[in-house]
């Protein structure tokens, strides 16, 4: 799971900022929403067949060595380095034959070798392997031209994980690699966090389903397909409340109902102060805890983040841009959490300005950027996309990457350095 803030770092922030409407750095409605956030106690074995891309809900330690045995790395010939007295060339005896699943029983003393195959047991008595190439082989004999070193081409017992130690952590999750780790230290089944249920609901009356006829005053619902497809996860359980119209009473049963069935409820559209915006009335109708109202950050001021019943609440804002940003820079480690997943920070790369930009001051912005060439040092040169538009999806499908711009930054100008987020292509 991921480690809650400290909250000595929420110092500048009261518990109930959210509530009274301050407007919030982007850095602390996260940790808001990383706070609240509680890992699902719903656990299930399944077997490692089942497993990718689920999270560990206990440690899982080896319960025997990686590998089992000493084996040959190579095909050639396990010998003893105590053959290897004096000067060379050396002439070893061939007396046994050993291939990988046989379990040799013979033991190879100075002087003898045997004939060994990748991943094979070494024999009783022999501490090295020496590549076929590397020797001069007759009917049963090798010569030895160059004193081998001990311990050459043998993997050790253990060598990879030793038995008992830790194999993953509770919080791990289950990629092709680690369970391909789980296998080779034999385990079968383990035991991981059960699937979070994620509830989502796109308000508007404006809102059309793709593959629907436009009419005049509809748009068609693309917050619905970005969200469904960012929760595409195993450990994710999506239910879809689809469109709901811009009446309260509709909005309300349907997020009372959501807020009992999932752990997380997240919905677009209806947080800003218009008219037609009933998010935040209903909310307050249903005693939500909101710690988070309004976010210093461009796109996407308008977000809420609370409780609501048993379930953990996202307000993202119905302008498609503002929407994606929000979710990634404020739902989207709360909902790791509560997933039980172990943290995953942002790495942001260093990039150059190739633009030059006049910007109002006050909110960080997020900008799609892409970039074609880099520095002598091997930076990427970006180039800004659109024009900053929340409602824009075209620059946000281009981009390599968003540009962070801290809400001091005022002039950008080219040769300037910036921090970019790659966007997975």
């Amino acid at each position: 799971m991921i480690p809650k803030p400290d909250l000595a770092v929420l110092k500048i922030a009261e518990c109930n900022t959210g509530k009274d409407g301050e407007v919030l750095t982007v850095d602390i409605a996260a940790a808001k929403a990383l706070a609240i956030a509680v890992a699902t106690d719903r656990c299930q074995i399944v077997t490692l067949g089942d497993a990718h891309g689920r999270v560990l809900c206990e440690q899982v330690d080896a319960v025997s060595n990686v590998p089992p045995f000493d084996n040959s790395a190579m095909d050639g010939f396990a010998v003893s380095s105590g053959s290897f007295e004096g000067s060379g060339p050396w002439q070893l005896t061939i007396t046994d034959r050993i291939v990988a699943g046989e379990n040799p029983n013979k033991h190879i003393a100075p002087g003898e070798a045997a004939r060994i195959m990748t991943g094979a047991p070494m024999p009783e008595g022999t501490d090295t392997v020496i590549m076929q190439e590397h020797c001069i082989r007759q009917e049963n004999s090798i010569t030895v031209v160059q004193k081998p070193e001990r311990g050459h081409h043998v993997r050790l017992a253990g060598e990879d994980v030793a038995r008992g130690h830790m194999l993953l952590p509770k919080g791990s999750h289950l990629n092709s690699a680690r369970l391909a780790l789980l296998a080779a230290a034999g385990i079968g089944r383990v035991n991981v966090f059960g699937r979070v249920r994620v509830g989502l609901v796109s308000t508007g009356s404006e809102l059309l389903e793709p593959g629907d006829r436009l009419v005049p005053g509809k748009i068609y619902n693309s917050n619905r397909y970005y969200l469904l497809s960012r929760l595409n996860h195993p450990w994710v359980e999506i239910v879809d409340y689809g469109i709901v119209s811009d009446d309260a009473d509709a909005i309300r049963k349907l997020v009372r109902r959501a807020a009992v069935d999932c752990d997380i409820l997240i919905t677009t559209g209806g947080v800003s102060a218009g008219e037609e915006d009933h998010m935040l009335d209903v909310l307050a109708k249903e005693n939500a805890e909101l710690e988070v109202l309004k976010v210093a950050m461009r796109p996407g001021k308008p977000v809420t983040v609370g409780k609501l019943a048993k379930s953990l609440f996202f307000g993202l804002p119905g302008n498609p841009y503002a929407a994606a940003v929000t979710f990634e820079k404020i739902a989207w480690q709360a909902i790791l959490a509560t997933g039980g997943n172990a943290a995953k920070p942002s790495e942001p790369i260093h990039a150059i300005s190739g633009f030059d930009l006049n910007r109002k001051p006050g909110r960080t912005e997020y900008m799609p950027v892409t970039w074609s060439e880099t520095d002598q040092y091997g930076r990427p040169i970006v180039q800004r996309l659109g024009r900053g538009s929340s409602a824009s999806l075209l620059p946000l499908a281009e981009a390599r990457g968003l540009a962070t711009l801290s809400s001091d930054h005022s002039v950008i100008s080219k040769g300037d350095l910036l921090q970019v987020e790659c966007i997975e292509q």
